[in-house]
């Protein structure tokens, strides 16, 4: 959308400005055109002269300056400029209409283009096609407007901000009171709970110093009870049996 006003909007200001740059060369009042009034007649008292002015010192000059404000607002897209424009080229239009009537003593229009003629309505034209290109173009958005723009909040799923639904009866009642006693502190034991055991005697437990002990031997007692600590005999020492004689040489 912003495209296409643009478009439209450029499309009117470029005619206004054709408008604006041909209407110097078309005739103002009378017989005589634009470019013929000079640029200071607008600002004496006594209203326009019948001097005749160049082309750097009469209308063309300020209406095309104008014309090349309003092109460069268009490459920049500025409503700014080309609206600007168009103020100042209906401005220089009254202007001239008023000076123009003083000189004269009364502004006139006549069928045979005595009075007003074709030139000032082209230039009141463009400058009024300047502004309404204004109003049309909506404009250049700034840079930093882009870059700090906060991203958009996303929707919310649905069900989000739902009420909170009550909860069931008794969810917050207070917690009752412990029973009497519950938390008393344990009492003492009796003297002597935790006394330490008197240790055995020495020899409750062997069964090697009490010879008339009937214990039982355990799945890890040595079967040999006690253990014989006597040297073993030493067997006796033979004799190796003798070497067999060669035998008797028969040759």
């Amino acid at each position: 959308m912003a495209t296409l006003r643009n478009a439209i909007g450029s499309l009117v200001a470029l005619a206004g400005v054709v408008a604006i740059v041909w209407s110097p060369f078309r005739p103002w009042y009378g017989d005589r055109r634009g470019k013929d009034y000079l640029v200071v007649d607008l600002f004496r008292a006594e209203g326009v002269t019948g001097d005749h002015a160049r082309l750097v010192s009469s209308l063309l000059a300020p209406l095309l300056i104008t014309a090349l404000v309003t092109l460069m607002g268009l490459v920049l897209r500025s409503r700014l400029l080309v609206g600007l424009t168009g103020l100042v080229v209906l401005a220089l239009t009254v202007l001239w209409a008023v000076r123009q009537g003083q000189a004269a003593g009364s502004l006139t229009v006549g069928a045979r283009g005595e009075g007003l003629n074709t030139g000032v309505a082209t230039a009141a034209v463009g400058g009024a096609a300047l502004l309404l290109a204004a109003l049309v173009m909506p404009g250049r958005r700034p840079r930093h407007a882009d870059a700090f723009a906060p991203d958009p909040i996303p929707e919310p799923p649905p069900g989000a901000y739902d009420p909170v639904p009550e909860p069931p009866p008794g969810a917050y009642d207070p917690v009752p009171e412990p029973p009497p006693g519950a938390y008393d502190p344990v009492p003492e034991p009796p003297p002597g709970t935790y006394d330490p055991v008197p240790q055995p005697p020495p020899g409750a437990y062997d069964p090697y110093s009490d010879p008339s002990s009937t214990r039982a031997p355990g799945p890890y007692d040595d079967p040999q009870e006690p253990y014989d600590t006597q040297p073993l005999p030493s067997p006796p020492s033979a004799a190796p049996p003798p070497w067999p004689a060669p035998p008797p040489d028969t040759r």
